[in-house]
């Protein structure tokens, strides 16, 4: 039964529904009384994002002299809010609609989805950590009246310190590989084969990093009654991070976790325009090789970081997986009024 009928019959549901409009007018809120500016970027582009393993939505822009011109569904508004940021604009926010094609329907994932971005100059990934931190206590107060977020049965204490852990030591941890192995990539396929994973001579580090991260490593973040912050990917992992001075094997990103649920992406965010487009380069060749949909760099990104992106710290975070959380549902579709497998059926 579609939503929009189980709420027609029981009108009760309605409240689970509203929780979305709490969260944003929470989102809002939060961001005001923090001295953010409040930005809106397009949401169809000439260049979406180059990460190797998303897949676009593409469409056509007809001119009015009848031509046309590629163009994509944005998979997250980043280029243009850091373009922003260049313009001189400081710490600044973005509610907003984003598309992301071949990832399936499920309780954690719709091909439109709601993305919260937020970026501070003279900034790095440890201030966004701390807004990570006093959003999510603001929202559990606003919306719920307490610093405790109950999901599903369990608990999870929002004022309390995070707990905070490395990739590197994630992966000791849980997997039983040290950092140099977790680098190898002959040592990590050794490890995956002990987990009957689908090996062969074509199989990737990143493909086996991906497997024993997803498997090993996620599952375990369930189990802490805080919210879990895993920071220092893998240079790999983060192409649009900068990479730590202390160790250029690692990049200065995080990800942090409530309830096992992955909720936002963060960077220091990489400023080197021949450090960028040379990411960029190496990516959309990936991408040719993956068979993914094939275009062009935003040449315009790199013109703007050579006009010269502030030291920033930025995140992208899944709304609905927020609203999920405080509605207390076990699926992002429970708080959609019309998600896609409804919309598409």
């Amino acid at each position: 039964m579609k939503n929009w009928k189980k709420i027609k019959q029981n009108l009760d549901l309605k409240e689970q529904f509203l929780v979305r409009e709490k969260v944003i007018d929470g989102i809002r809120d939060f961001f005001k009384s923090n001295n953010f500016h409040e930005v809106e970027t397009p949401m169809m582009v000439k260049y979406p994002g180059t990460e190797p393993f998303l897949e676009v939505f593409e469409t056509s822009l007809k001119w009015a002299d009848g031509k046309k011109q590629q163009a994509f569904m944005l998979t997250s508004p980043e280029f243009a809010m850091k373009k922003l940021l260049v313009a001189g604009f400081e710490n600044i926010f973005q509610v907003c609609k984003s598309f992301r094609n071949g990832e399936g329907i499920s309780s954690r994932h719709n091909p439109e989805f709601t993305i919260l971005e937020w970026y501070r100059t003279n900034a790095n990934y440890e201030d966004i950590m701390l807004d990570c931190q006093n959003l999510m206590l603001f929202l559990s107060q606003k919306i719920n009246g307490s610093d405790i977020l109950e999901y599903q049965g369990k608990k999870y204490n929002l004022n309390k310190s995070w707990v905070k852990m490395s990739v590197a030591e994630a992966f000791e941890k849980w997997v039983g590989v040290n950092i140099d192995e977790l680098l190898d990539r002959d040592k990590l396929v050794e490890r995956a084969k002990q987990e009957d994973y689908q090996i062969n001579g074509d199989t990737t580090w990143e493909e086996v990093y991906n497997q024993l991260f997803l498997n090993l490593i996620e599952p375990q973040l369930v189990n802490f009654e805080v919210p879990v912050i895993l920071y220092d990917y893998p240079a790999s992992q983060a192409a649009y991070s900068k990479k730590k001075e202390s160790d250029s094997r690692f990049a200065e990103r995080f990800e942090f976790y409530i309830g096992g649920y992955e909720l936002g992406n963060a960077f220091s965010e990489e400023n080197d325009p021949k450090v960028q487009e040379e990411k960029f380069r190496e990516d959309l060749k990936l991408r040719k090789a993956l068979g993914k949909t094939d275009y062009g760099m935003d040449e315009d990104y790199i013109e703007a970081l050579k006009e010269g992106l502030p030291p920033s710290g930025g995140i992208a975070v899944g709304v609905d997986r927020l609203v999920m959380l405080l509605a207390n549902t076990s699926s992002i579709q429970e708080t959609m009024f019309f998600p896609a497998q409804e919309v598409f059926e």
